[in-house]
């Protein structure tokens, strides 16, 4: 092999697409999976050497970083500016990011995005819903909880105003449909109240959408329920009500008058569960979303309270 043929080799190497780390995959079920567009510029990338033609490669498309952009895309990573970082609890913040001029982030209700970080020289994404409402222009939040073990977290914890955050998306299956449903029964833990914040709001927005809802959510204690003000304006409306059940509180003497008569003490489980669905006034169907063991267990307790596998959606 001459000197020519050994440059061609290491120049193709060079484009050769480089196979991600198992970090790099959130293990949502987004679609496309960073996994998925590897295989997919591979595949293109054999193409192209086999007929040693670069051309082929002109139109490829990666998974790389563009800057900032008003069109989000599944494939491609954009930059977004922070523009606010508000912590809410000891390892929950609340996280604005800017969108150019008036744009809106053209997202539908519940559905979510992939963030990109890196730590320890690792490259790592994760799946997040934001919370602000669909029709938000020049914004929009993010709810995030830190772990202290978490790679991501330690990213997050990081940021300051002014940094840049890296996003792709729109993932997500469930397309909320005003007046689809007679009433939705919201089942979130901790930072599983996120896809329901604007799916909630997307219905108190709309005059015509008379969908009846059931928010239930669980919390360790009263301090760590988020978004207290937001969820106490939703439950005002006629067709909205809220309960919500404390692992570590004990006494409805430490509750505020107004939590008392609507906030449950332990965990959820098929009892209260049963009692709750019995609240709802029309046939529900169900979203849940919160840890794996959390949804494991909401979608085996629908099951036995009569609900059948197409009245609920897993987040």
């Amino acid at each position: 092999m001459d000197e020519r043929e050994d440059s061609d080799v290491e120049a193709w190497l060079q484009l050769k697409p480089v196979e991600p780390l198992p970090s790099q995959c959130c293990g949502s079920g987004c679609s496309p999976c960073v996994f998925d567009l590897y295989y997919r510029d591979l595949e293109r990338w054999e193409a192209a050497r086999a007929r040693n033609d670069w051309s082929l490669l002109s139109g490829k498309q990666s998974s790389e970083t563009q800057g900032c952009s008003t069109k989000l895309s599944p494939e491609t990573f954009l930059a977004f500016h922070i523009s606010a970082i508000e912590k809410l609890t000891k390892d929950t913040y609340h996280v604005r990011f800017t969108l150019p001029g008036n744009s809106q982030l053209g997202l539908h209700p519940g559905q979510h995005l992939i963030l990109r970080g890196t730590a320890d020289g690792l490259e790592i994404q994760r799946a997040y819903t934001p919370i602000s409402p669909v029709t938000a222009e020049g914004y929009f939040d993010v709810l995030i909880k830190c772990y202290q073990t978490g790679l991501m977290s330690r990213y997050v914890e990081s940021w300051r105003t002014g940094d840049t955050a890296f996003w792709r998306g729109p993932f997500g299956s469930f397309l909320y449909e005003p007046n689809k449903y007679g009433e939705l029964l919201m089942l979130a833990a901790g930072t599983g109240l996120a896809p329901m914040v604007p799916i909630l709001q997307s219905i108190t927005d709309n005059a015509d959408d008379e969908t009846f809802v059931t928010l239930v959510g669980c919390f360790k204690t009263f301090e760590s329920i988020y978004l207290k003000t937001f969820l106490q304006e939703q439950a005002r409306f006629w067709n909205v009500q809220t309960f919500f059940v404390l692992s570590q509180e004990v006494s409805p003497e430490q509750l505020p008058w107004s939590y008392r008569e609507k906030t449950h003490f332990g965990r959820l489980g098929q009892e209260l569960l049963d009692e709750l669905v019995a609240r709802c006034r029309r046939k529900p169907f169900t979203l849940v979303c919160g840890s794996p063991e959390f949804t494991e267990d909401m979608a085996q307790c629908l099951l036995a309270a009569g609900l059948t596998k197409d009245s609920y959606f897993l987040f």
